[in-house]
């Protein structure tokens, strides 16, 4: 975790911003073209950060290893590199990247607290992609080998894990798990036995972390369970969960990339949807 102010004290950092909105996906490219901090190059959820959807395995299936590998070196991004990602979604996409790269076992990302509008409000500078274009093309670096990703269950090995008495941790807003609305997936509910702890929850109305006592309040005596499993509507707030649970030493917990988006597939097409 990075204040806007430390970020300006490391200019050997390379940024990534990951706006998106889940409403309009050019959103976020739209942001970054008008103005972002200098020299952040900008990963979109979907195209980057996701692989392509299929019947089973959620809204945003995760990206090939070896894509996102040459993708991030294209971007001068190896193994060890230091990298901080930021979006202005209270971590929402930004923590996703972080996810990605910590599993695949690069150098984990600094996320930067408060986001954009954190940068903006510390007098950072902007830069527009006029400019960014204008500037000496990035020094791409050695594509590593990568395996698959670390810290992930689908849902076959999910089944298996619950009944090894794994608790499942819902990251979606209390109404969605609650199945009082469900505005993107063609089933509500949540999965039988998960309890809910709000992604948003994770930081403030501002977008800044929380201190590790409001955290560890947050997750209460899930803190103590063993396995633990989060998931969210398709693998991407639930990451937001697993920051936090990091930053409090449960490195341990596992994503269930597809979560509900890949769970209600099933329960979809057994029912004729």
């Amino acid at each position: 975790m990075l204040t806007a102010s430390e970020l300006m004290r490391r200019p050997e950092a390379i940024v990534l911003d990951c706006r998106f909105s889940l409403a309009d996906p050019g959103a976020g490219e739209r942001a970054w073209r008008e103005g972002h901090i200098p020299g952040a190059h900008y990963l979109h959820l979907e195209r980057d950060l996701s692989g392509p959807v299929a019947t089973h395995g959620g809204r945003h299936p995760l990206p090939d290893p070896a894509a996102l590998a040459t993708r991030l070196a294209a971007l001068g991004i190896g193994r060890d590199s230091e990298v901080v990602v930021y979006d202005d979604q209270r971590f929402a996409f930004a923590a996703r990247c972080w996810w990605l790269l910590r599993a695949l076992g690069y150098r984990p990302p600094a996320l930067l607290d408060g986001g954009y509008a954190a940068w903006l409000a510390a007098g950072g500078a902007v830069e527009s992609a006029a400019a960014a274009s204008a500037d000496t093309a990035t020094r791409a670096c050695a594509v590593p080998a990568v395996e698959g990703y670390r810290g992930v269950c689908d849902r076959e090995q999910l089944i298996a894990l619950q009944a090894q008495s794994a608790t499942l941790v819902d990251a979606r807003e209390e109404r969605r798990y609650l199945g009082l609305e469900e505005p993107i997936d063609p089933v509500a509910g949540h999965i039988p036995g998960a309890l809910n702890r709000p992604w948003q929850a994770v930081t403030d109305a501002g977008g800044f972390l929380r201190s590790d006592a409001e955290l560890r309040a947050h997750f209460g005596g899930l803190l103590e369970r063993k396995p633990l499993v989060a998931y969210c509507g398709s693998g991407v707030t639930a990451c937001v969960d697993l920051f936090a649970l990091d930053r409090l030493g449960r490195s341990d917990a596992l994503l269930y990339p597809g979560s509900w988006s890949d769970w209600c597939s099933y329960l979809d097409s057994e029912r004729g949807g």
